[in-house]
């Protein structure tokens, strides 16, 4: 069960997928000598993607890139951008221009130096990237003021720029690296650590410790390496051997834990339950009634499904704002109080007191909530016929059904909630429908529009209305927790299935 919960957050990551002064330095490698942390040694659920920035995926390769690449901007635990290679930015009053200062001194380890000419290059690497273009799709174009100083144009105003910028879509690579295209293989970054030369290609990668990194109070530790151990058991021994001192967690690595004194560390990472793909009904009438989508938020006990199925890691909550940020409100965790008998009756005022038949799709990795599901429906008189298939199918399939259960990340960013789960197209929301429903699309441009100080009220008001509509069906929001040895702490950021080094610190 808990392979399978962990294969699920992978394929979802997969899937998914924002001031200070210094100066730089000299990047040659050194031999480790200076460091204070001792070594960081991570287990990680995943190999990397790609050393390539612009198609590597944000979810389980910072560790990997954050070792190698200096970002522009990072974020903090909450999510808030700040800052990294750019020591500072301004937003024009129009919110259409967004202004970079540099930090000077900076090398690639190849020896090009960093200026703002190197990092228009990434960035427009960057917004052509098949994965890191996402964070870009409002830019017109990146300008180079001078040496130190970079514009960036928009052609509409953007509060999720800077937030997925800091995520992990802001990485600078060495320019002559970008024009060869060699960074799937060779990457090369002004980050401080290179990549060593006995990593082996999906089993361990050994990083070099780069003297004089302009941020080396941030990245203590020496020796580097990070283990993709994708079987949680493996990764557990791993960790009780000594092997890792940083285990990406399961039940079993959480009780290590408490035996052993290591540290603790958990954040909501996405929410499970049924996201409904047709909410006007112009394909399933069913899900078109209000009624019918409220009661299948009634019938469903969150509370005993996080428990059974997600062993109490997580908050049960009826919504899609993580819980504990800017958007959630705690009023909304039990707006569904569970009750079948409810439930008949609103399916009854909505004509189908007698349920009704649909067909969803299945894999392996949901089928830990099959169960769940199978007896609600049952309940309800709900006939639902499994169509199984595989993962990378039902990805590819499941958003043509009428509704399907998911387990879909969540953003620490608001505005980027609100522009992921209700008014964008993803791949598992392809037709949002919110032209269907005038108070949502009416409220969703509030939102946008707001004054920044005004912003989050006006998303409290829309994650009201989405959730009084019963827009999805939130069994509750899952737990990511990381477990590491007593001199290591880690901070969690909501967005990030794994954090990156900026988030894993000596612990004081």
């Amino acid at each position: 069960m808990k392979k399978a919960m962990a294969a699920m957050a992978l394929a979802v990551a997969t899937a998914l997928a924002l001031t200070a002064c210094g100066s730089g330095g000299d990047t040659t490698a050194s031999s480790g000598a200076g460091a204070s942390g001792g070594p960081l040694n991570l287990g990680e659920f995943a190999d990397v993607t790609s050393w390539d920035p612009s198609l590597a995926d944000i979810g389980f390769d910072g560790p990997y890139l954050s070792a190698i690449y200096d970002p522009l901007l990072a974020v903090d635990g909450d999510g808030k951008p700040t800052p990294a290679l750019a020591t500072e930015w301004k937003v024009s009053d129009d919110f259409l221009k967004v202004t970079l200062t540099l930090r000077t001194g900076v090398k690639f380890s190849d020896g090009e130096k960093f200026d703002a000419d190197a990092a228009v290059t990434s960035l427009d690497y960057l917004k052509k990237g098949a994965r890191s273009g996402e964070a870009y799709l409002n830019v017109e174009k990146f300008v180079a003021v001078d040496d130190k100083t970079v514009e960036i144009d928009l052609t509409k105003r953007d509060d999720t720029l800077l937030y997925f910028m800091g995520l992990g879509r802001s990485y600078m690579m060495a320019p002559r690296a970008i024009a060869d295209g060699s960074l799937a293989k060779t990457p090369v970054g002004s980050g401080p650590y290179t990549l060593g030369s006995s990593s082996v290609a999906g089993s361990e990668y050994h990083f070099d410790k780069v003297k004089n990194h302009w941020d080396a109070k941030q990245f203590p530790f020496d020796p580097l390496a990070i283990y993709p151990i994708q079987d949680g058991t493996a990764r557990d021994n791993a960790m009780a051997s000594g092997q890792i001192n940083v285990n990406y967690a399961d039940d079993t690595a959480l009780k290590q834990a408490k035996e052993n004194g290591w540290n603790t560390a958990a954040k909501v990472s996405g929410w499970v339950g049924l996201q409904f793909t047709d909410r006007a009904g112009e394909k399933f009438k069913p899900l078109g009634d209000e009624k019918v989508r409220q009661a299948l938020n009634d019938a469903f006990d969150g509370s005993s499904i996080l428990k059974s199925v997600g062993s109490g890691a997580g908050v049960a909550t009826n919504q899609v704002f993580p819980s504990g940020m800017p958007g959630n409100l705690t009023s909304l965790n039990d707006k569904y109080k569970t009750s079948i008998t409810k439930a008949k009756s609103l399916l009854a005022e909505a004509g189908y007191a007698d349920g009704f038949d649909l067909h969803m799709p299945m894999s392996q990795v949901f089928q830990v909530w099959q169960p769940a599901v199978d007896q609600v429906f049952k309940d309800l008189g709900i006939t639902v016929t499994w169509d199984d298939m595989q993962y990378m199918d039902y990805q590819k399939n499941a958003p043509t059904y009428p509704m399907f259960v998911a387990f879909i990340s969540m953003d620490s960013n608001p505005v980027a909630t609100v522009e992921r789960q209700i008014s964008n197209p993803q791949w598992y929301n392809p037709t949002p429908q919110t032209d269907k429903f005038p108070d949502v699309a009416a409220q969703v441009t509030k939102v946008l529009a707001a004054d920044p100080k005004d912003q989050v009220k006006e998303i409290e008001k829309l994650n009201t209305l989405v959730t009084d509509k019963a827009w999805f069906s939130v069994w509750y929001q899952a737990n990511n927790s990381y477990v590491s040895t007593s001199n290591i702490e880690i901070t969690p950021v909501t967005g990030m299935m794994y954090p990156t080094l900026r988030q894993i610190a000596v612990k004081g």
